[in-house]
């Protein structure tokens, strides 16, 4: 099966079409590098874009970066590298002004935003997700344009989603969104890195993500942008698991969403044709995770074919976990096979690994479940 595609007639997403649509955008496109201000003219025309989109009947949310970048002069923060609380501080300034911006820019054309700053604990506590998603649905309800951002004034670097391209993929997961923009510096996916290489194509549509389209993504670039093709990839791979379709487009001219309306060049990335439940989704979309799995090539098979991790096809068992908590399930020699709840602690689960189910009793002393992840507590990624 091809994972990507020349002939885009009948495949390519429109604009024209999304009911729910997920915008990202960067620090590097909002904000001038150069005076620390918004790029107001710019923002204008996005504003009128979204305007546009509303008048066709799209709900559309807002995942902006910027709070950090707007106040590190403002502040004195002039160097390239910033201790963590000078990062909090920046973002608890900055933050004001980024709402205030996109206030404004909306404003202008009869919207109202609402500004939301979410943390890593609230995506991955389904509780806290739940509630989340019942607060976006509720705003674009009433007409409102939700604008979001991380909450960089009380989260760690080891607490963080850490860059805007996950966290609008996982938005677009949330609200079930069925189309999500990746606004860029860059027109799309390239075989390699187009400015360095004279050879690479671009990649005008991709239907499935395969190991080696994973592989096209490089470091993040420098400057204040924290993302890259690498953390985009990682984004199309929890949108289109949640039936979203994916764009990265050129952020940088006047008007993108409406030059991306109007055909652009761009790079879609298809959403699967099977979505997972609610539920699996959230677990497939799962950032943090607290150890690894590895497991053999069968039983690697068998959870390709729907079926649940059995202790026999435990290889190795890395971290530390309490039951219930989710894990990544490795397989040997390759990539992140699938994220799932486990059913034993992480003590337990190195006593039975490589052993047969009716084991369990005898090894632990007491009966334990069959399975390390069910299969209803197991997403495939």
């Amino acid at each position: 099966m091809n994972t990507v595609s020349s002939n885009t007639q009948g495949l390519t997403p429109s604009l024209r079409q999304a009911k729910r649509l997920v915008i990202k955008i960067g620090s590097a496109l909002l904000v001038d590098p150069e005076q620390a201000m918004p790029r107001h003219t710019w923002l204008r025309s996005v504003a009128e874009d979204i305007a546009l989109l509303r008048r066709q009947g799209t709900a559309v949310t807002v995942v902006s970066s910027g709070a950090i970048a707007l106040a590190r002069h403002r502040l004195g923060f002039t160097g390239s590298t910033l201790r963590l609380a000078e990062k909090q501080a920046a973002a608890a300034v900055g933050q004001i002004c980024l709402a205030q911006t996109w206030s404004d820019a909306l404003s202008a054309q009869n919207l109202t935003a609402a500004q939301l700053l979410l943390t890593l604990e609230v995506t991955e506590d389904r509780r806290r997700y739940l509630n989340a998603r019942a607060t976006l649905n509720t705003l674009l309800e009433l007409g409102c344009v939700p604008v979001i951002n991380e909450n960089d004034t009380i989260t760690t670097e080891g607490v963080r989603v850490g860059d805007n391209d996950r966290l609008a993929a996982r938005v677009a997961q949330i609200i079930d969104a069925d189309q999500l923009v990746l606004l860029s510096d860059i027109d799309g996916l390239y075989t390699a890195d187009p400015r360095s290489n004279p050879e690479a194509h671009h990649l005008p549509i991709i239907k499935t993500l395969t190991h080696d389209i994973k592989a096209m993504g490089g470091d993040p670039p420098p400057g204040y942008s924290t993302g890259g093709m690498r953390t985009k990839l990682i984004a199309a791979g929890i949108a289109t698991r949640s039936g979203c379709a994916m764009a990265i487009a050129d952020g940088q001219k006047q008007h993108p969403l409406k030059a991306i309306m109007e055909g652009t060049r761009c790079s879609w990335f298809l959403p699967h044709t099977q979505t997972l439940t609610a539920r699996k989704q959230w677990i497939a979309g799962s950032l943090s995770t607290s150890g690894k799995i590895i497991i053999n090539h069968c039983a690697a098979q068998a959870l390709r074919h729907g079926r649940s991790l059995l202790p026999i096809g435990v290889l190795a068992v890395e971290g530390h976990f309490s039951q219930g908590d989710l894990v990544e399930i490795i397989e040997k020699d390759g990539d992140t096979l699938a994220h799932g709840l486990v059913a034993h602690d992480a003590y337990d689960a190195r006593l039975i690994a490589g052993h047969h189910s009716a084991e369990i009793t005898h090894i632990l002393g007491r009966p334990g479940r069959d399975e390390i992840v069910h299969r209803n507590d197991l997403a495939m990624l």
